[in-house]
């Protein structure tokens, strides 16, 4: 039978000695994490709400970027350095821990080169705001919306659901598909036989339309409107459309603005062509 005396008698003076001071550090750890987290709130948004340019989606985009880095750093920073002080009281010597990590630090720094460059670059994307979580981008030939982003890499999932981890040092140009507005940029071929004036005048009355349409108008910055005649294809006139909408809404405006289009056509004898193949058949 264990003496339970003799370990209370061992175990009160080490929780009245350190056991207290750990608290204190866990205690103290988590205070200060709130009331950093309450500054950098206050901060960001101070900073952010003096950018009298950006819109207000912008603004809440840039707000949640930089909040979620900055906190989460301020999180790791924190508790990294609690730990270590945990670690102290309970007796742990942390200098060979400092020391060895200080040596694999340095026979790890070639092969950490890459690191050093994804973080570099991810503090400029950042700096630089090139990009928010909200946003949708493309990085070459991924794109997709913006989940995530931290000092090291970007999160994107595209429309199948999939998810890409993009390593900062990895990106050598962005696309932001949807930065301060995005534009409705639509060809559209008509037949040959068509009148042009009639095609650009039902293109302009339902491009007003359906910016007139209050389920519409908050969407649509210009009314989409006809812009020129683009190109002389094998079966059809091709007309370009162009309009501009808030960011992110250019996919919805850009559908509802072809089926709209496509019922006006119908309504106006206007002839949409499709590929047509004669066969000649030898008696």
């Amino acid at each position: 039978m264990p003496n339970f005396n003799s370990i209370s008698e061992q175990v009160t003076p080490f929780l009245l000695e350190h056991g207290v001071k750990i608290l204190f550090i866990v205690t103290a750890t988590y205070v200060l994490q709130r009331f950093g987290i309450t500054f950098i709130n206050r901060l960001i948004r101070k900073v952010v709400a003096s950018n009298t340019h950006a819109s207000d989606l912008a603004k809440t985009k840039r707000e949640n970027t930089l909040t979620r880095i900055f906190t989460t750093t301020l999180k790791i920073v924190l508790w990294l350095v609690s730990t270590l002080m945990i670690l102290q009281e309970l007796g742990v010597a942390i200098t060979p821990i400092l020391a060895a990590a200080g040596v694999a630090g340095i026979a790890l720094g070639f092969g950490g080169q890459y690191l050093i460059r994804d973080l570099i670059s991810g503090l400029f994307i950042i700096l630089e705001n090139q990009y928010r979580i909200g946003d949708i981008v493309c990085f070459e030939d991924t794109c997709g919306l913006v989940e995530d982003i931290t000092l090291r890499m970007t999160t994107l999932r595209n429309m199948d659901g999939t998810v890409h981890h993009v390593p900062h040092g990895e990106v050598k140009k962005v696309s932001n598909l949807s930065k301060q507005f995005a534009r409705v940029n639509l060809n559209i071929g008509v037949a040959y036989e068509s009148d042009l004036e009639h095609v650009i005048k039902v293109v302009n009355e339902v491009g007003m339309e359906l910016t007139a349409d209050p389920e519409w108008a908050e969407k649509i910055i210009t009314a989409p409107q006809f812009l020129r005649v683009e190109d002389f294809a094998d079966s059809a006139v091709i007309v370009k459309i162009l309009g501009d909408t808030k960011p992110l809404m250019q996919w919805e405006v850009t559908g509802e603005l072809r089926k709209r289009l496509k019922i006006a056509f119908d309504k106006n004898g206007i002839s949409l062509p499709y590929p047509q193949r004669v066969v000649h058949t030898q008696k």
